[in-house]
């Protein structure tokens, strides 16, 4: 196996090299767009680390991988609409850079795409790609229909919320490293095993991004710090503060994500302090970190060398130590 560098290094070259020079230009121009702004290329790392940790060179992988980033950003471009948000990756939306009709365009042109880099592989792995595909996608839809279902509920728990985070954003991380492993036509158990690798940090993952919402640097995140907040939303630690706060807190919480200030400032601020009081900050850490290590007992369900699982187990360690 590679560095983990090395597999990014491999991403980003081929993205340089991915041609979309199609017409019309304003459908094709968002896409380029958004593909362009880079970002942290999670998955289809994920997917050429997959392949190789199974004995297949990564480069077989890599239109797989493709399908995989793609459709995360096309997610992203309708994410955005439907949150208003401005900024992704610290430059403009799609929307806001273009307009709302051109992202939603944009985005449906790009979920078709994804599915066209399956077109490369033979007949018994392209089916089973895009089954994968297919449920990981209506998954993806489900976990976002849960995510806008929250916002008017006031009685999400804890296992909902897992729940919502687990269908849209932990099993296309799961996905990710599942296809990677279908490509290198390894067995049923390695196959599941590292689906389910994947699914537990795709969990922290998202936990972890919560937490960097709220408490991120704003130079480093990429995205506007405390955007849940002022968008009321439940995530793992406003819910924990519900749990572990005194009535006063409890009230001033309630009331604060009842309400929509002009200037977010003093609100993201007061709602921080609470996360730390009642101790749903530390709540949430330690969430991330449970997720990881059921993540890593995966591993011993593989077929795979020490010296592989070391590598994977390396990865989920940086990638639970960032700050963007």
């Amino acid at each position: 196996m590679r560095a983990i560098s090395e597999y990014q290094d491999i991403i980003v070259a081929h993205f340089k090299t991915l041609t979309l020079e199609k017409e019309p230009n304003n459908l094709y121009e968002p896409i380029r767009y958004i593909l362009s702004l880079g970002g942290k290329r999670l998955r289809p790392i994920l997917t050429l680390m997959a392949a190789e940790v199974f004995d297949t060179d990564c480069q077989k992988a890599i239109q797989a991988a493709t399908a995989v980033e793609v459709f995360h950003n096309f997610s992203l471009i309708h994410d955005d609409i439907m949150d208003d948000a401005p900024l992704r990756r610290g430059n403009e939306t799609v929307h806001e850079k273009w307009n709302l009709n051109t992202g939603i365009l944009s985005g449906d042109a790009m979920l078709i795409l994804a599915y066209q880099f399956f077109e490369t592989y033979e007949p018994n792995v392209f089916r089973e790609l895009a089954k994968l595909f297919s449920k990981t996608a209506l998954e993806v839809c489900e976990g976002q229909q849960y995510d806008v279902d929250f916002e008017t509920r006031d009685d999400v728990t804890i296992p909902e919320y897992l729940k919502m985070i687990e269908y849209k954003t932990a099993v296309l991380v799961g996905a990710a490293m599942k296809m990677g492993a279908i490509v290198a036509e390894t067995s049923t158990e390695n196959t599941n095993a590292i689906y389910d690798f994947g699914l537990n940090l795709g969990i922290a993952f998202q936990l972890q991004d919560d937490y960097l919402d709220a408490f991120g640097n704003p130079e480093t995140f990429g995205k506007q710090v405390g955007g849940d907040i002022i968008e009321n939303k439940k995530t793992y630690l406003y819910l924990k503060a519900l749990e572990y706060s005194k009535p006063e807190e409890k009230e001033q919480l309630l009331h604060l994500f009842s309400i929509q200030p002009s200037d977010n400032t003093d609100k993201i601020n007061s709602v921080k302090q609470i996360f730390n009081q009642t101790g749903a900050s530390d709540a949430t850490q330690s969430a991330i970190q449970d997720y990881t290590l059921k993540a890593f007992e995966t591993l011993d369900k593989m077929n795979i060398s020490e010296d592989k699982k070391t590598v994977l187990r390396a990865f989920g360690d940086k990638l639970m130590s960032r700050n963007v």
